[in-house]
């Protein structure tokens, strides 16, 4: 069995270079979509998901202008306006949806 170093973090107090994160100082900042990382809304923290926050608001964007596609068959013009997006872009989300 190998020893483990202790690693001086402060003056007079060890810690085990691998203790529980528990065991660390933590400052709870944030980022700028919320203050607190321990009462943040988000299930999932935006930077563990691909792609970022971005990816995240393209996702639920892309739901509505599906969901409002299909239940009143708007067409692709009235989504980009409505999303602030290109008409391309409206017809490679449907496109998506079509697909899966």
């Amino acid at each position: 069995m190998v020893a483990l170093e202790p690693v001086v973090r402060s003056p007079g107090r060890l810690v085990r270079k691998d203790a529980l994160p528990e065991h660390t100082e933590y400052a709870d900042t944030g980022c700028d979509m919320h203050p607190s990382c321990l009462a943040c809304p988000l299930v999932r923290c935006r930077f563990d998901e691909p792609g970022g926050m971005r990816k995240m608001i393209s996702r639920e964007r892309d739901r509505l202008i599906i969901r409002l596609q299909q239940e009143q068959r708007l067409p692709a013009h009235v989504l980009a306006r409505r999303f602030g997006i290109s008409r391309r872009t409206v017809f490679r989300v449907l496109k998506r949806a079509r697909r899966t």
